[in-house]
């Protein structure tokens, strides 16, 4: 694959980039793959160039200040060939086709060597300064990458930059293939780079770094000099044979897996070999060279684990942004923290349930019937709105049922003030659509939210078939919640809770010591359709309605049988409170009488 390139002045202002073939690539200060940023003689955008037939036509841009120079004339379009190079301020590119592939076609080493991790902690720097001056630079260039190629180009120019005895550095992937064999792993070679412009093909070792990556730990090859190129009885190997020695870091990381430094060098250290007799295993004496290399080698270590913890913490950011479309922050920070399958097995605990159904669906459904995706636009915001709150207040997302959103509180995290956490969920959520509603020219203006809340004991977390799962609550208290909802639409209510939730809500605060968190006023005990135990149920206010007082009284003489006491306190209340209409209407269809076995209880029907 043809590459670019790009050196400054200095070591570390270089980078190796592919040119893709066919396809026009721009190259300046400021561009997206191919910049230069160290150069202020290259403007934002400075050249463009296209792979064709095994040749480049460079083209110099309008926007470019500064001429570019080609076989030592100034010139504005030109085609390079391999091994060329053009020149533009003080930066020298050079277009390169090596090729860069691992291969079993190496000799046999005379020395090698393994470090483990406690050896290399124990070794010390002779030239500590400078590699801790580099090593200080790391955080800041890596992380500062926005991608993963710009980041590997950083990290083998900062291994050029501390190793200087390195010839040639590449970082490379070992995919094994259920084997322990080297024959059947599949090398690929994710960046490289050499010192200084010299060209040449890139052909790594595949022996060391399959035993590199076996063992988990750096390993050291040390070759002959006579077994270079010019040896007659080995000049068929294609092994690399500029440099003497070479030594695979693996980078053992869930986000790296099967991922290695390898760094070869010339100038071989003198060692001795010592070989066992009768076996081929051998064990060495490092010799008088191997320090030098103890502390590239423990430098090159230092650098893989900042690089494998990088790219671990941009997996683990990565990962949790793509749950957060399918779970809520609390339950992503305790998967976060704990052990994913422990959090979200499923498991019986408190918690409050809240039900929000869209008012008006049908109704705009049947308005915007020939604009489906404008209707669905809508639900989506709304539904949008009912989530947005539910999460604001510590709450859990547990389901959608069409127009309708369900979210719950007390899991995975217990102790929480479930029931006023809901609440303030569900005042929002009021609040929300009341502010639609006075905006004639909002979307949503034509929608209303129906909310119903009931705490209680459920089994929540990782629910489901052996096919499908998601993360909800199940239990009667889920059921008695939707019915509340439902409720509603019969007493022209907006938010009705259990009687649970609106004694918890009103004990414990979230606002301020003592500021009472929400006002409720007891509308009577009901029998939801479709269930057979009785619910008091309370409906929550915006304010302290004047005619609270007048419903409690008519409420007790309703309960009571005397329905005609209750009528007369409900007519001094205003008709604009749905649910005395309600009790009045009840009254009225029962013609004035309490059934004889009249128990207080008022038994839904559905709607």
């Amino acid at each position: 694959m043809p590459e670019l390139i790009a050196q400054g002045i200095l070591p570390a202002q270089r980078w190796r980039r592919v040119l893709p073939p066919n396809e026009p690539v721009e190259m300046g200060r400021a561009t997206r793959t191919h910049s230069v940023p160290w150069d202020n003689r290259i403007s934002r955008r400075h050249v463009q160039m296209t792979l064709h037939d095994g040749r480049v036509n460079v083209v110099k841009l309008e926007s470019a200040a500064n001429p570019v120079f080609h076989n030592g004339a100034q010139e504005d379009v030109f085609w390079l060939k391999s091994g060329e190079h053009f020149v533009i301020g003080e930066t020298t590119f050079t277009l390169t086709f090596d090729r860069a592939e691992a291969t079993l076609d190496v000799p046999m080493p005379v020395s090698q060597q393994t470090f483990s991790h406690d050896f290399l902690e124990r070794v010390k720097y002779r030239d500590a300064d400078r590699r801790i001056e580099v090593l200080s630079q790391l955080p800041d260039l890596i992380s500062s990458a926005t991608e993963e190629s710009e980041l590997l180009t950083r990290v083998v120019n900062t291994l050029m930059e501390g190793i200087p005895a390195a010839a040639t550095i590449g970082i490379v992937r070992c995919d094994r293939e259920n084997s322990n064999e080297t024959e059947d792993v599949n090398l690929n070679v994710l960046h490289w780079d050499r010192r200084g412009a010299g060209s040449g093909d890139f052909a790594p070792s595949a022996r060391l770094i399959g035993e590199a990556d076996g063992s988990g730990e750096t390993v050291l090859h040390i070759w002959q000099v006579s077994q270079r190129a010019t040896d007659s009885k080995d000049a068929a190997y294609t092994f690399d044979y500029e440099n003497d020695w070479a030594f695979c870091c693996p980078l053992a990381n869930p986000a790296t897996v099967g991922w290695a430094i390898y760094v070869a060098g010339a100038n071989r250290p003198s060692v001795t070999p010592v070989v066992k007799p009768g076996d081929q295993t051998r064990s060495f004496d490092s010799g008088s060279g191997t320090p030098d290399l103890q502390g590239d080698i423990k430098f090159c270590e230092l650098v893989g684990s900042t690089l494998k913890n990088l790219l671990r913490v941009k997996q683990l950011d990565r990962r949790q942004a793509s749950l957060r479309g399918f779970f809520s922050p609390v339950v992503l920070n305790a998967i976060a923290h704990r052990d994913p399958e422990e959090v979200l097995s499923p498991r019986e605990c408190n918690v409050s349930v809240l039900f929000c159904d869209l008012r008006g669906f049908s109704k705009k459904s049947e308005q915007l019937a020939g604009d489906l995706s404008d209707l669905l636009q809508r639900v989506s915001d709304a539904l949008g709105v009912m989530t947005h709150h539910i999460l604001e207040n510590g709450g859990v997302v547990g389901d959608f049922h069409g127009d309708a959103a369900m979210g719950f509180w007390g899991w995975p995290l217990e102790g929480q003030n479930s029931a006023g956490q809901a609440i303030l969920a569900a005042k929002g959520i009021r609040g929300a659509f009341a502010e639609f509603a006075n905006d004639r020219q909002h979307p949503l203006n034509d929608f209303q939210a129906g909310i119903g809340i009931a705490t209680g004991l459920a089994v929540a977390g990782k629910i489901g078939s052996r096919d499908q799962v998601k993360v909800t609550a199940f239990g009667p208290v889920v059921n008695l919640a939707a019915r509340l909802e439902g409720m509603n639409r019969w007493l022209g209510t907006e938010v009705l809770v259990d009687e649970v939730t609106a004694r918890k809500a009103c004990v414990e605060t979230l606002e301020g010591e003592g500021e009472p968190q929400a006002l409720f006023r007891l509308l009577g005990t009901f029998q939801p359709y479709g269930m057979g135990n009785f619910v008091q149920v309370h409906e929550l206010l915006r304010d302290q309605s004047a005619g609270s007082e007048s419903y409690a009284a008519a409420l007790q003489s309703f309960q009571a049988g005397d329905w005609q006491n209750a009528l007369s306190k409900l007519r001094t209340m205003s008709t604009e409170d749905q649910a005395r209409n309600f009790l009045e209407s009840y009254i009225h269809r029962h013609e004035d009488t309490p059934p004889e076995d009249w128990n207080g209880v008022i038994r839904m029907r559905a709607k």
